[in-house]
């Protein structure tokens, strides 16, 4: 934790006032390839129907509602996040889709669950606002059952070359310009961009995990040309 870490109420109020158009920006500035990330996540995590599944730093809910249609009615899915306005959002969309997910207000750096809870515990592009992500990721290892896993959807930095110099251009000038027309907020997507491109990701993300000493084996896949990482461990 430094001097530049994310502010915890910072970043809380900067996602409350985003929360009600977060779903549409999100749509528009991946071109929705954030659910196929999402997916990749939930299948490679090997959740089966009938697991529990403790989504943290859930947003709107994506990923929650991503796992809930694969654990299906016989599984649980909990829903947290320390927001409640992007609580609600996820609230109304889950219940337009008929699941059955448990939505909590909580803060992944202290969880209110038992040791040894659930089979999977996840974030999405939240880890990296955390103020103290070693934290959120010892929380997470604490409350998931022995051989289960914790899974993080991360940004981190493109490595090809050329395709690198085209995605820094889009993320740090086009990005901003359009999640600030559809939010309101462009202050927002520059700190969100700024924050993306700072975060370790690859080996460096593994030696993060690992001091949570905690797992027995850490992977890591790269999506689209290393726009985002998945990374799976092992309890």
């Amino acid at each position: 934790m430094t001097e530049n870490s994310p502010q915890p109420e910072k970043i809380k109020n900067m996602f409350a006032c985003l929360a009600k158009n977060y779903d549409k920006a999100n749509a528009v500035l991946s071109v929705g390839i954030h659910h196929r990330w999402r997916q990749q996540l939930v299948h490679w995590s090997g959740v089966d129907k009938g697991d529990k599944v403790l989504d943290c730093a859930t947003g709107t809910g994506d990923l929650a509602i991503a796992f809930k249609k694969t654990v299906a009615a016989e599984g649980v899915v909990v829903a947290s996040d320390f927001c409640q306005e992007m609580l609600h959002w996820g609230i109304v969309k889950s219940q337009k889709m008929g699941l059955d997910i448990h939505w909590e207000q909580s803060d992944v750096t202290k969880l209110p669950y038992s040791d040894n809870e659930f089979d999977v515990a996840a974030i999405s592009f939240g880890i990296r606002n955390v103020q103290d992500p070693g934290k959120g990721i010892a929380e997470m290892a604490r409350v998931v059952k022995p051989s289960g896993v914790v899974m993080v959807l991360e940004f981190g930095q493109v490595t090809l070359p050329g395709f690198k110099r085209l995605f820094d251009f889009y993320a740090r000038h086009v990005l901003p310009m359009i999640g600030g027309f559809l939010t309101g907020d462009k202050a927002a997507y520059v700190y969100l961009q700024k924050s993306a491109a700072g975060f370790p990701s690859r080996h460096e993300f593994i030696a993060l995990m690992q001091k949570a000493y905690a797992f027995q084996k850490i992977e890591y896949r790269t999506l689209t040309g290393g726009i985002a990482y998945i990374y799976k461990a092992t309890k």
